[in-house]
């Protein structure tokens, strides 16, 4: 929503290395939602060619991130009966198929099915099925659904910039690839992606993504609170909310003097930073809120055991960590993009973590079934 992120990297023997970033702001798109075409391909041509100058290289393809209130995510289960009292490939096909083979809107379009387990005849919790013998095969799955145009006008900017879609990705999925451990999947955990328009949500429970969930609060509102009520532009507001800012008023050392800009050429005025401060926090406190409504409603916070990380660019602010565990009731840690190399000093920001993300998705080891968008055709699901 706020800015276009372009991350290049080459697969090396140690893993993903990155080679070239790219950076622009975003004016075409809003909550997750493209509104200005133009704008969006403009701002993607200039983020492309940075990252391709930073890597020498030039790009034809690329994984594109998808997020925005559309989306939807729900659990689904399939059986079918085991041909040849073994586990085959095709039998697992099946399975999945089984548990994907539900009514959606016609307005809507399956962007993932993400296995979580599987029954063997009474056996529960098989990760991996294949070999073992039986007569039922139940699979348990994650699907995410969202909307058709919302995901046709993103690869139709995408394309106009000069690049082939390869993959489109679930913004939250991917930020978890780069941020969580496989410990924290394993034993529970809540990742909270605060983004400049939307918040997205992601639980895994013994390793397998079991909720995903869409807060349309951000950054954004954040900043647009602070311009109304200092009076002041979208900029300066951005601008003092990344400087000054903080989310909880106890944490406050001393009373620091701000200077803030006004509009129209007036002079400028000075405010405490506890003024600042009582702007925040209340709208940090009703983001964070619906994020905890969100989880409460899931069914999964008391599988969460390791808590909740926060990542993206709007975590950085100063205290919003401390005030998410008053609010969420449980232990919370800043996530910031891991387990790559290259020019990691330079992604090394929670701002940075579903580029990377999208990157380390892609990768050739990558367990989870990602369904691709051939072409405009509406042609979905294909593996």
């Amino acid at each position: 929503t706020t800015k276009i992120c372009v991350v290049i990297g080459k697969m090396t023997t140690e893993g993903v290395e990155i080679v070239g970033i790219g950076k622009q702001a975003s004016l075409g798109i809003r909550k997750g939602i493209v509104v200005n075409i133009p704008s969006t391909v403009e701002a993607l041509k200039k983020a492309i060619d940075v990252a391709e100058l930073m890597a020498g290289v030039e790009i034809t393809e690329a994984q594109c991130g998808i997020a925005g209130s559309h989306i939807k995510g729900f659990n689904s289960t399939g059986v079918v009966a085991i041909k040849n009292k073994e586990v085959g490939t095709q039998d697992v096909e099946r399975a999945i198929d089984a548990a994907k083979a539900i009514a959606i809107p016609t307005d809507r379009e399956v962007l993932h099915v993400i296995p979580q387990e599987f029954t063997v005849n009474d056996h529960e919790g098989v990760k991996d099925p294949i070999g073992m013998s039986g007569v039922r095969l139940e699979s348990r799955v994650h699907v995410v659904t969202g909307d058709v145009a919302s995901a046709h006008n993103i690869i139709k900017c995408v394309n106009q910039a000069g690049i082939e879609v390869s993959d489109i990705v679930l913004e939250p999925l991917a930020s978890a690839e780069a941020v969580l451990t496989l410990d924290e999947k394993e034993l529970g955990v809540a990742l909270i992606d605060i983004g400049g328009g939307t918040s997205d949500i992601a639980i895994y429970v013994r390793g397998s993504v079991v909720f995903t969930g869409v807060v349309p609060m951000g950054g954004n509102h954040i900043t647009n609170d602070i311009a109304v009520g200092l009076r002041t532009s979208i900029q300066d507001a951005e601008r003092i909310k990344v400087t000054s800012g903080c989310a909880m008023a106890s944490l406050l050392a001393n009373e620091e003097i701000i200077e803030v800009p006004m509009m129209g050429g007036r002079k400028s005025k000075e405010i405490s930073r506890s003024v600042l401060t009582k702007i925040i926090e209340p709208r940090v406190e009703e983001i964070l809120s619906m994020v905890s409504h969100e989880i409460s409603n899931s069914g999964f916070k008391h599988l969460m055991s390791t808590g909740v990380v926060i990542t993206g660019g709007a975590s950085l602010l100063e205290g919003l960590p401390e005030l998410a565990e008053f609010i969420l009731e449980m232990p919370v840690r800043r996530g910031a993009p891991q387990g790559v190399g290259g020019l990691l000093d330079v992604v090394n920001s929670p701002m940075y973590s579903t580029a990377v993300g999208l990157l380390m998705y892609g990768k050739p080891s990558s367990s989870e079934m990602v369904f691709k968008i051939k072409d405009e055709d509406n042609v979905y699901g294909k593996v």
